[in-house]
């Protein structure tokens, strides 16, 4: 019989997508204060993998990702959607949203983020959220699968999903060997 153990801690990951820089800098401020600041971000990118968001939120459109300093609880995922769905709503104008947050957690084989959207592929955590398997860890990269969207399919992304797994690494040896003064 198998028995629960406790996984190890994760890094939170946000995927911010915006128009104006000034609405993205104001949801990482909102997301760096309740998670302990970032460690990790990325170049800004320009979204253009698809129109889905240009209605709501107009064009050009932009992406960065993110990384935070505090390790979490893998479960912790649904909780965390909510609290960006929160944010977004938060930061709307006429009813449209300024800026979409994306959170997920990145470990050392993969990275998950939340959606509430359902889809055959993604299994319900609670709370109208569902886990998206996005990339997985293999000969020494992250690796898209057959529903990962177009953008986190990006070597750049993937290359930055690379390095924020190596600070992961980094802070786990240090939890176990006890040296590791973060807030986890």
């Amino acid at each position: 019989m198998s028995r629960p153990v406790k996984p190890d801690p994760v890094k939170l990951m946000a995927a911010f997508l915006y128009r104006e820089t000034t609405d993205m800098s104001k949801a990482l401020g909102e997301m760096e204060a309740r998670f302990d600041g970032a460690d990790a971000v990325s170049d800004e990118m320009v979204f253009d993998f698809t129109e889905y968001y240009c209605r709501e939120m107009g064009k050009p459109l932009y992406r960065r990702f993110v990384c935070f300093r505090e390790l979490l609880d893998p479960g912790n995922l649904a909780e965390i959607k909510l609290w960006t769905n929160d944010l977004e709503h938060a930061m709307e104008s006429d009813s449209l949203r300024r800026v979409n947050v994306d959170p997920g957690v990145l470990c050392a084989g993969s990275l998950v983020l939340a959606t509430c959207k359902p889809a055959p592929h993604r299994p319900y955590l609670g709370s109208g959220v569902f886990a998206d398997l996005t990339l997985m860890y293999s000969e020494g990269e992250y690796r898209p699968l057959e529903w990962t969207y177009p953008d986190y399919r990006d070597e750049r992304v993937r290359a930055f999903m690379g390095q924020a797994r190596e600070l992961l690494l980094f802070e786990l040896r240090s939890i176990k060997r006890g040296e590791w003064r973060g807030p986890c």
